[in-house]
């Protein structure tokens, strides 16, 4: 599912108890922050904010979704991922008994789900360079109208991947593929309405599209053009095309609906294009390989945090009363979710997973919770 999604605004990135190497993090298009390093501080569960109020319960079946995307074939001591190289996380002989354990919990029952977790995990707080806290946005699979075929309404096409294109090496951008170089070479997928609708389906990464039959065909991100990637939804807050407390994906669409040249000549800005290929079965599916459980999956830059790990999300709306305190798994990445301190979280499907996600712009931190025995050698190797 990873794609550019909602990377609205700068997160804090800093550090607090050095851990491993230093990494650069793109703060915004075309700039470079100074490097952050992730830090990890084990912490309690009485000191979670909400711990006490969520019922964690619902997030073991995400957790056991990516316990089974754990390869039985990688060695004993294979790295939870080996993407997150600034902490040691554990390895497979840590995590594959927890999971075995998860996969026999009866389903739903809180106060077993509850005991499982706080008797074998410890909370680790991520910090970054004297600072916690970061910034948190939300996605959700995009519901449009589309059409196999080309036809009346249905002129922008959807692409799957160029055989020509090579993973890493820059590809043609998304004004040169606007403008029709990849017309005619069989590479459509689909059609939808409008260019403003497939910008939106690149920025969320995925999408359940309605066909004129009333049948639904699961897109699913493929590749991308190996651009770099822009954020014009920055660039509408910088120069104040919509004003930042009524910023949402709905308010995007209406502007861009309305001023169609002015949109265009802002979506060729960013020469970043995401390519994309029909899922078949159940959806969506994380970059992980798991499918994404609503509320509940969260995308990370597993650079730093590892996929598969559970996590304690305490997030806080900027402009809105609405607050994430919950346990979430880390399923995802995407091309706008960068650094050590900042996560996307998955609202679902549908227009209310749309409305919750398309608003949602939080301050927040997050623990990993981390095997006991891990935490303890963290703690003796500091």
């Amino acid at each position: 599912m990873a794609s550019l999604r909602t990377a609205l605004g700068l997160m804090a990135i800093g550090g607090l108890f050095a851990a491993c190497a230093d990494r650069q993090v793109a703060s915004e298009p075309g700039q470079i922050s100074a490097a952050a390093s992730i830090s990890l501080l084990p912490g309690s569960y009485g000191r979670l904010p909400g711990w006490s109020s969520d019922n964690v319960a619902q997030a073991v079946p995400a957790f056991v979704k990516s316990c089974a995307r754990f390869s039985q074939q990688q060695a004993a001591g294979a790295p939870l991922d080996a993407n997150a190289t600034d902490a040691n996380f554990g390895t497979m002989r840590d995590w594959r008994p927890l999971c075995h354990q998860a996969a026999a919990l009866p389903n739903g029952n809180e106060a077993v789900a509850r005991r499982f977790f706080e008797t074998h995990f410890t909370p680790v707080l991520v910090a970054s360079k004297g600072t916690s806290k970061g910034l948190f946005t939300g996605y959700w699979e995009v519901e449009l109208d589309g059409s196999r075929t080309r036809g009346g309404p249905y002129q922008t096409p959807v692409y799957r991947q160029p055989k020509d294109l090579v993973a890493g090496n820059p590809y043609l951008d998304r004004a040169a593929i606007e403008d029709g170089a990849l017309a005619g070479k069989g590479l459509e997928v689909l059609w939808l309405k409008s260019p403003d609708d497939l910008f939106v389906l690149q920025m969320q990464g995925s999408g359940r599209i309605r066909l004129p039959d009333g049948g639904i065909v699961h897109l699913v991100y493929e590749a991308n053009n190996g651009r770099p990637f822009v954020d014009i939804y920055k660039m509408m807050l910088d120069q104040g095309l919509i004003p930042k407390d009524q910023f949402s994906e709905s308010a995007v669409r209406a502007w861009m609906h309305d001023n169609p040249e002015k949109a265009k000549e802002l979506r060729r800005k960013d020469p970043l294009y995401v390519f994309f290929q029909e899922l078949k079965g159940d959806g969506p599916v994380g970059y992980q390989g798991a499918v994404l459980t609503a509320e509940r999956s969260l995308a990370v830059d597993h650079k730093y945090i590892p996929l598969g790990a559970p996590l304690w999300l305490d997030a806080h709306d900027k402009y809105r009363p609405v607050q994430v305190q919950r346990l979430v798994v880390a399923q995802d990445t995407g091309d706008g979710i960068v650094g050590p301190l900042r996560g996307d979280f998955y609202w679902g499907s549908g227009k209310g997973a749309q409305s919750r996600g398309s608003n949602f712009y939080a301050d927040g931190q997050y623990w990993v919770l981390l095997p006991k025995d891990v935490a303890v050698r963290m703690v003796a190797s500091r």
